[in-house]
């Protein structure tokens, strides 16, 4: 990576500004999953033992679209981070103005603030100039380490760049080592799963891929789309009707590299009390049921394909895994790649959102090489796009 990272700069007695990626699941004020809180402390470990003045961090906590909304104050995070710092950690009511300098200024020396919800503020996610130059002024030096958020030019990750001398944290230059390298050179064979609901948000994304990867497997939503282009009833199954023309266009270009799969799990009802069926995609969907999960022959199919891997990337579960009669599919897959990168020592990068979510809840993240903390990021890279967050960061 060509950037300057916290390495390259003195920290020592200075206030660092650190964007970090806290947007993390609350339910009642309680953190259902810390993964994104436990992926910032080697960056925020480090920059401690440089002895800066003080350690600020923001960032945003889901879409209070510019107002405040309780539900979604950072507040929470503070205790949390606390634990896994094991040092104070206070909070400041706001993020820029009176409120976020005072709290920064009763900091003793040494000290660590989290600042309330930059998406507060209309400005931050219009980049706008004087709210990212109120953002600025809380810091002397800006640290980028919120890679979910890289592929936004928001105020408070480019606006304040262009204000601050910025660098990355360990945790971009990790993600943007994995994901990007991983793609421009990858060992080979190369293969890409994709899944999730949509093609509309995934065209640029198969299209990318068809040119670089040896193999690359389709699943959820986006295979019912792919099966309704080439005239496969599929009846309530989740379909991307827009799409339909990409589809057979993207077929047709990618050839046998695009593996599609050969049964599914279909069911009457979205529900886990719902008559389930085993079919192969050879047959229409009856009507009435709906298409939810790769069947049984496809997870194999699929595995067999893996165990010749070098190098994996997946994003996108392969069904509804949110209903447990339908997580198989996902599930499975995420114990074949944790088996072969154990075993075989394969290279096994999952790239953020749903399929992160899904290899936390089978419990096998710590087994796999990389989980990205950023699915649209992870998306955008795959893509070979240039991410804003990390263009305004300084070059080497």
């Amino acid at each position: 990576m060509n950037k300057k990272t916290i390495r390259d700069v003195d920290l020592s007695g200075k206030r660092v500004l650190v964007r970090v990626d806290f947007n993390v699941p609350l339910s009642d004020g309680t953190i259902s999953d810390d993964t994104r809180i436990r992926a910032a402390v080697p960056t925020l470990t480090y920059i401690l033992e440089q002895k800066p003045k003080a350690l600020i961090l923001t960032s945003h906590l889901g879409r209070p679209k510019g107002s405040r909304n309780p539900k979604l104050s950072l507040k929470p995070v503070a205790p949390a981070l606390a634990e896994l710092l094991g040092v104070e950690v206070a909070f400041a009511e706001d993020c820029v103005g009176e409120v976020a300098q005072k709290a920064i200024d009763d900091l003793p020396d040494g000290g660590v603030i989290l600042l309330e919800n930059t998406r507060y503020h209309k400005g931050e996610e219009k980049n706008d100039a004087d709210f990212a130059a109120q953002l600025a002024e809380l810091g002397d030096i800006f640290v980028n380490d919120a890679f979910g958020t890289a592929h936004r030019a928001h105020a408070s990750n480019v606006g304040v760049a262009d204000k601050l001398e910025a660098v990355a944290g360990f945790l971009l230059e990790k993600e943007i080592d994995y994901l990007s390298n991983t793609i421009e050179n990858p060992e080979r064979p190369f293969v890409a799963i994709l899944g999730g609901a949509k093609v509309a948000g995934k065209i640029d994304v198969i299209e990318a891929l068809i040119g670089k990867v040896d193999k690359l497997l389709i699943g959820g939503g986006i295979a019912h789309t792919f099966f309704a282009a080439h005239g496969r009833d599929m009846a309530k199954s989740l379909v991307d009707e827009d799409s339909l023309d990409i589809a057979r266009d993207l077929k047709a270009k990618a050839g046998d590299k695009l593996v599609l799969p050969i049964d599914n799990y279909i069911a009457d009802d979205y529900s886990d009390d719902a008559n389930t069926d085993i079919i192969p995609t050879t047959d229409p969907v009856p009507e009435g049921w709906e298409a939810l999960d790769i069947g049984p022959a496809t997870l194999e199919a699929y595995s067999d394909i893996l165990a010749e891997a070098k190098t994996v990337v997946w994003n996108g579960p392969m069904g509804a895994f949110e209903l447990s009669n339908f997580a198989k599919g996902t599930f499975g897959l995420a114990e074949t790649l944790a088996k072969l990168t154990e075993e075989k020592g394969i290279k096994s990068i999952i790239g953020g959102g749903d399929s992160a979510a899904a290899t936390e809840q089978s419990g096998l993240a710590d087994k796999m090489t990389h989980i990205s903390t950023g699915g649209g990021a992870s998306l955008e890279m795959l893509e070979g796009k240039v991410l804003p967050g990390l263009a305004a960061l300084a070059d080497k």
